[in-house]
């Protein structure tokens, strides 16, 4: 993996432990030489995670609508920050440049981006896997829910297990590193319901 997009909030949550873990990620991913791709602000975690980068020695490469320049505050300190002219635009690009995707805790921007992805790699528009940072069993409950919807014969088990669940950065970069894509189909049969 050379580069990793990481979705994050662009707030920092309650408690020190978000911040914590956007930070030893960013950190963890420049001593490995992994390229963060990530929404080109300087705030919240998504901020965190790249002065980490930076700070670590790596390579950051932010990319941000035109219309969010000002209401994400741009990270400024970046060589390589993309300016684009929509959303679609800036998950299309972030998605092409990179390797694999990770969500830290963060909203419904979030879950929408990571969900995006992760659909993307279940009906084999890439190979890339992706994973959630589990910080404080911040996605623990959505894990419930997920089994819940392969137990109700919308999901297969093979495609749940594309998103990978790392309790600490280093958990999570090994499994995304190890991952092999599904060759199931996403469509489930009558005779699997």
């Amino acid at each position: 993996m050379r580069r990793i997009c990481v979705f994050c909030g662009s707030s920092v949550g309650r408690g020190p432990a978000y911040l914590h873990a956007a930070e030893q990620l960013g950190l963890l991913m420049a001593r490995r030489g992994i390229g963060l791709v990530y929404g080109g602000a300087s705030v919240g975690l998504m901020g965190a995670v790249a002065n980490a980068v930076l700070a670590g020695g790596g390579q950051v490469t932010g990319v941000i609508p035109q219309a969010l320049v000002a209401r994400e505050v741009a990270h400024n300190g970046l060589e390589d920050l993309r300016i684009v002219g929509s959303m679609h635009e800036r998950k299309a690009l972030m998605a092409d440049m990179s390797d694999a995707f990770i969500a830290l805790p963060g909203g419904i921007g979030t879950l929408e981006e990571l969900f995006e992805v992760w659909t993307w790699t279940q009906l084999g528009n890439h190979a890339k896997p992706c994973g959630v940072l589990n910080v404080n069993g911040f996605y623990s409950t959505l894990g419930t829910f997920l089994d819940h919807v392969v137990a109700e014969g919308f999901l297969k088990p093979a495609h749940r297990a594309i998103l990978q669940v790392g309790q600490t950065p280093e958990d999570l970069l090994d499994r995304l590193a190890q991952w092999h894509p599904p060759q199931e189909t996403k469509w489930i049969a009558q005779d699997e319901r």
